[in-house]
C-alpha cells in the first residue's frame, strides 16, 4: 500500500514522467533530416514511439519497484561520497607512493601509444567526418579514455559485492550503494585521464572551446550506462561466479566492436547502424566530437535517443534484477 504523503510524490513524477515522454514522442515524429533515407528515417520513428509507448506502460506498472533503488542512493548520497573516497584511497595503501601510482597508469599508457603509433610506425592522421584529419594518438586517446573507464568502472561495480561480502550480511546496512561507491571510485583516476586527453589535444593545436563543455555531458552518460548495469551484474555474479570470466572476455570483443583503435568512416553506411547499436559507440564518438569535431551531441539525434532509451531500460531491468536478489545476497555469500 502507498501512503497519502507517497501519493502526491508519485502522481507529480508520473505527470513529468509523461510529459517527458509525450516531448520526447512529438520530437521524434517531427524531426525532420533531409540528407535521409525516407524509409530509415519512418522505421526509426516508429520503432522509437513503439520503446517509448512499451516504457511508459511498464513504468506505469512497476513505478513502485523501480523508484526504490534512485531513493535509497539519492538518501545516501553523503554516506556514498564518504565510502567512495575511501575506496579509491585504500587500493593503494600502504605503497609508498600512494596515489601516484593511479595517476602514473594513464601516462604511461599515453606515452606508450605515442611511441608505438607516432614515432615507430608513423601512423597517418585519420580524416574524421566532415573531411578532417585528426592525428592518430589524439584519436586514439580521445576514444581510450572512455573505454578504460567502462572496463574499470564495470568490472569493479560487477564485484562490489563480494569485495563488500562483510556489509551485505549487515542487516541495517544498504547495499544498494556499493556498486556505485566502487563506480565513482574509479571515476577520479577518468578525471585525471580526461585532463592528459585535453594536454595532448592542446599540443596538436585543439584548444579548448565551447564544444569541450560536452564532455561534461558524455561523462554523465557513461556513468549513468556502468551503473545501469552494474546493478544487474553484481547480483548475477553472487550466483554465477563464471560471470566474471565472461565480462572479462565480452570487454576485450567490445573494445574491438567499439571504434576506438579503428574509424567508423571506414564502415560502409549500410552497416553504421549495426556498430551504433553499441552503446559505447555514442560516447566514444561523442568525446571525439566534443574535443576536435566541434558537434553537438543534440544534432545526432536518433542516436542521443536510442542510446537514453537503452539507458533507462537497462537501469529498470538492473533495479528488478537487484531488488528480487538482494534478499538471498547474505544467505550465498
Amino acid at each position: 500500500m502507498i501512503s497519502a504523503k507517497k501519493k502526491p510524490a508519485k502522481a507529480i513524477a508520473l505527470a513529468v514522467f509523461y510529459t517527458l515522454a509525450l516531448a520526447l514522442a512529438l520530437i521524434l515524429i517531427f524531426h525532420n533530416n533531409p540528407l535521409e533515407d525516407p524509409q530509415t528515417a519512418l522505421l526509426k520513428k516508429v520503432c522509437g514511439c513503439i520503446l517509448i509507448a512499451v516504457g511508459s506502460i511498464l513504468v506505469f506498472v512497476w513505478y513502485d519497484r523501480l523508484t526504490v533503488l534512485p531513493v535509497e542512493l539519492w538518501n545516501s548520497r553523503n554516506l556514498i561520497k564518504r565510502l567512495a573516497i575511501n575506496d579509491f584511497k585504500k587500493r593503494y595503501a600502504g605503497s609508498y607512493m600512494g596515489i601516484v601510482w593511479a595517476l602514473a597508469q594513464p601516462v604511461v599508457t599515453v606515452c606508450m601509444y605515442y611511441i608505438v603509433f607516432d614515432v615507430v610506425f608513423t601512423a597517418k592522421a585519420q580524416a574524421v567526418s566532415g573531411g578532417v584529419e585528426v592525428p592518430y594518438v589524439l584519436f586514439l586517446t580521445a576514444g581510450l579514455v572512455p573505454w578504460f573507464y567502462f572496463s574499470e568502472a564495470l568490472t569493479n561495480g560487477t564485484t562490489s559485492l563480494l569485495e563488500y561480502n562483510y556489509l551485505v550480511k549487515k542487516v541495517l546496512f544498504k547495499i544498494s550503494i556499493l556498486p556505485i561507491i566502487k563506480i565513482i571510485a574509479a571515476m577520479f583516476i577518468h578525471i585525471f585521464f580526461i585532463g592528459v586527453m585535453m594536454v595532448i589535444a592542446c599540443i596538436y593545436g585543439y584548444y579548448p572551446n565551447v564544444y569541450w563543455l560536452q564532455l561534461i555531458y558524455y561523462v554523465g552518460c557513461e556513468f549513468i550506462l556502468v551503473l545501469s548495469i552494474s546493478y544487474a551484474t553484481c547480483a548475477i555474479v553472487v550466483f554465477f561466479r563464471d560471470l566474471l570470466q565472461i565480462i572479462s572476455i565480452g570487454l576485450q570483443l567490445f573494445q574491438w566492436a567499439t571504434p576506438i583503435l579503428w574509424n567508423i568512416e571506414i564502415v560502409p553506411d549500410k552497416y553504421k547502424w549495426l556498430v551504433k547499436l553499441n552503446p559505447m559507440t555514442y560516447i566514444v564518438e561523442g568525446f571525439r566530437n566534443s574535443i576536435y569535431g566541434d558537434t553537438w551531441f543534440f544534432e545526432h539525434f536518433y542516436s542521443s535517443t536510442y542510446f537514453w532509451l537503452f539507458v533507462v531500460a537497462s537501469f529498470c531491468l538492473g533495479a528488478l534484477i537487484f531488488k528480487r536478489s538482494k534478499t538471498h545476497f547474505a544467505d550465498v555469500l
